[in-house]
């Protein structure tokens, strides 16, 4: 029988910034109120998260003075304790306040490039002491909308020293912690830095310690930009450096929803969850997603409820797509196994290429069956077998 209640065994966690948006768009103000990040991580808990991550302005007001952080955090893990949920990841808001609107990290103002230093610094020294183990940079303001502004050979050159900045601080003081990029095409921005997964890796490798970054994808950023999310986790999955991730959902092209997860492309959340489940990915199932400017405040936990039931539903219908052995067949007869095998057999070289008997034309007129092997996939998403 399928299980539709979350176990904290899921690992499903939640941004407090998720449920606890209140809805203000560019076009209108606020129609929900504040949410208390005490009552966030209770309510998190009593619908099956195992987890609840934050920007450090999510948990403290921005430039509040000591007693008043200390009391927030001092309440936040009150409340941590009191339910058992953990911290898996923090992150720190570089985006909202009007300093920022020309970036952080790469900031031309060289003031403000040493501030986000030190914001992100103090927030890793809080994530740390709550037992964070991954820390993700979404570079909101990293970007530009005209090519006349920025140098980007330059910029990237501020982004990999803000980095490798940061990574020499977490090495130094022991902190169990590594860094995840969230590569995203524009808005804010009109175009951003790192916009894609392959951007985000071949950033990566130039960095002083490729070994402690690696990326955070997220299925509306991917889809914005018209690209396919399960490639993406895939291409970072194959490169070890899947190390967060942020499900949601898009309606193609255009600006980023942070829907529900599964309704928008079900079919690649249906792929996606195959690959998480089946693909080697450990880390949490992190939603983040904005509840719709319609709802009030229960329309805000039956959203959060219907991310972690849509994910159980397509897990389900994952491993039955996966154990179908009308699907098996449709595999073999796709020829699907056979990518596994090395083009080049052991102890093969290039040179043993020549000797093949492979019959053109044969090859040329094999029909792969895929039509079916997709069918089958709907099938399995829609219930019908």
């Amino acid at each position: 029988m399928t299980r539709l209640t979350p176990q904290p065994e899921d690992r499903f966690s939640f941004g407090l910034w998720t449920v606890g948006w209140q809805a203000r768009d560019p076009f209108g103000d606020a129609t929900r109120g504040p949410l208390d990040p005490v009552e966030a991580v209770h309510r998190l808990a009593e619908a099956g998260a195992y987890g609840v991550t934050f920007h450090d302005d999510d948990l403290i007001p921005f430039e509040s003075d000591e007693p008043a952080r200390d009391k927030a955090i001092a309440a936040f893990r009150a409340a941590l304790d009191q339910t058992g949920l953990i911290v898996p990841m923090a992150t720190t808001n570089l985006f909202t306040h009007p300093v920022f609107k020309d970036g952080a990290f790469t900031a031309n103002d060289r003031g403000i490039r040493r501030y986000a230093l030190r914001k992100v610094m103090r927030n890793i020294d809080l994530a740390a002491e709550l037992g964070a183990r991954t820390y993700v940079f979404w570079g909101g303001r990293e970007g530009c909308e005209s090519d006349a502004a920025k140098d980007v050979r330059v910029a990237l050159d501020r982004y990999k020293e803000a980095v490798d900045t940061l990574c020499a601080y977490v090495r130094d003081r022991g902190y169990d912690l590594r860094f995840a990029l969230e590569p995203k095409p524009n808005e804010p921005r009109g175009d951003m830095f790192l916009p894609t997964v392959g951007h985000g890796l071949a950033f990566i490798e130039r960095l002083e310690h490729p070994e402690m970054v690696g990326l955070n994808p997220e299925v509306g950023h991917e889809q914005m930009a018209g690209l396919n999310m399960v490639h993406a986790a895939a291409q970072a999955l194959w490169a070890g450096k899947l190390f967060h991730i942020d499900l949601n959902g898009q309606h193609g092209p255009k600006y980023d929803q942070d829907l529900v997860f599964g309704h928008g492309d079900l079919k690649s959340a249906f792929f996606l969850v195959d690959l998480l489940e089946h693909g080697g990915y450990d880390g949490p199932r992190h939603f983040d997603y904005k509840p719709l400017r319609t709802e009030d405040a229960s329309g805000v936990w039956a959203s959060a409820a219907a991310n972690m039931r849509t994910y159980l539903l397509l897990r389900e219908r994952a491993r039955a797509f996966r154990a179908d052995p009308e699907v098996r067949e449709a595999m073999t007869a796709a020829g699907v196994d056979d990518l596994a095998v090395p083009t080049l057999a052991p102890g093969e070289s290039y040179a043993d290429l020549a000797g093949d008997d492979f019959d053109l034309d044969a090859a040329a007129e094999r029909g792969y069956g895929y039509e079916r092997l997709d069918q089958l996939a709907v099938e399995h998403i829609l219930g019908a077998r």
